[in-house]
């Protein structure tokens, strides 16, 4: 097998050198960098990773705390991260902390991340004040994509501006009947992104001389299939919205389900629109409002290997991705006049 000494001959580099450019650290030019690391795969070199973590005090692993590893959207960011950090030498060990109902799930604890991670990022999972603690008195860097925490770099897109363009979008078309689905159990008050998109909702449809029916305010577990069980009230009551807001692309292509199976006609007799653009969104011809998911993860890694390569940048508090409208023919104007 190669050694270090042979990858160092063969660039023309001190092995200090080829340490530091296989580390990924900041103090090696980047064509040297890249000729290390040209030598080093023809030889076919692999670093002993328990050598390397003793040598630089660092594990090349980053710890991604997540609710759900199930669902479209963590599973996107996962790979947004994933391929962030493989550029610098880094890999990835969840934490998967589902438990159900949703709100409530396992906690974070010292033996997951104490000598086994080198940072964290937190995806879409509010931390108590134990579990702040723990990752800060470990001095561990995060970043949060999603749920803000005061101190905490944090990734996110603007929940309240993409809820705006969604509700907007279908009071634009000539709708006054709107429902929406997206409201989560009063245990699970603690996260932002359904308090936001629901609070932006409302203030949309008031700020437009709207009210929405508390009937009509939809509980979800924010699945396709919660929503579609949940939404047929609403669709089956003697007076029917003519659209639906959902707060998220699955919960949307639920209610589509539903209205199929009901046989009520989309768009013809309800319109309906979500979040995301998740990857079924175009399949199913959903209107949707797209976020780019993957550049968030990939954000996200780009921000924390900064912190543990000791960039000369610091971080930012936030980063605020776009969002845009994508309108497709799950939206039209309503086949009833407003009342």
């Amino acid at each position: 097998m190669s050694t270090i000494s042979d990858v160092a001959k063969a660039a023309g580099v001190s092995v200090a050198t080829v340490s530091r450019a296989l580390r990924g650290l900041d103090r090696v030019n980047p064509q040297t960098r890249a000729k290390v690391l040209e030598v080093a795969e023809q030889l076919q070199y692999v670093a002993s990773p328990t050598a390397a973590s003793l040598a630089s005090g660092r594990t090349r692993v980053v710890g991604v705390v997540a609710p759900f590893l199930t669902r479209w959207f963590f599973a996107t960011l996962l790979s947004g991260i994933e391929k962030s950090l493989r550029e610098h030498g880094h890999h990835v060990v969840l934490f998967d902390l589902e438990a159900e109902p949703l709100g409530r799930r396992m906690r974070l604890t010292q033996s997951m991340l104490w000598k086994r991670v080198d940072g964290v990022i937190v995806l879409n999972v509010p931390m108590d004040d134990a579990e702040r603690e723990l990752i800060e008195r470990l001095e561990l860097p995060v970043v949060t994509v999603g749920n803000r925490v005061g101190g905490w770099p944090c990734v996110r897109i603007d929940d309240t501006a993409a809820m705006v363009l969604a509700a907007q979008h279908v009071i634009d078309l000539g709708h006054t009947e709107i429902a929406y689905v997206g409201v989560v159990p009063h245990d699970s008050d603690h996260l932002q992104t359904p308090l936001e998109r629901r609070a932006a909702f409302l203030a949309t449809m008031e700020a437009a001389g709207l009210s929405c029916p508390p009937e009509w305010l939809v509980d979800s577990d924010w699945t396709a299939s919660g929503a579609a069980a949940h939404v047929v009230p609403v669709l089956t009551g003697a007076h029917r919205p003519t659209a639906v807001v959902a707060a998220s692309d699955e919960m949307a292509i639920g209610v589509l389900c539903a209205a199929r199976r009901l046989g009520i006609a989309v768009p013809g007799e309800l319109s309906v629109v979500g979040i995301d653009d998740h990857t079924f969104a175009d399949v199913m011809d959903l209107s949707t409002v797209r976020q780019n998911v993957d550049e968030q993860g990939r954000r996200a890694g780009e921000i924390l290997m900064g912190q543990i390569l000791g960039s000369d940048t610091p971080p930012p508090d936030e980063l605020v991705l776009p969002v845009e409208l994508v309108v497709r023919s799950s939206t039209a104007a309503p086949c009833r006049p407003a009342p």
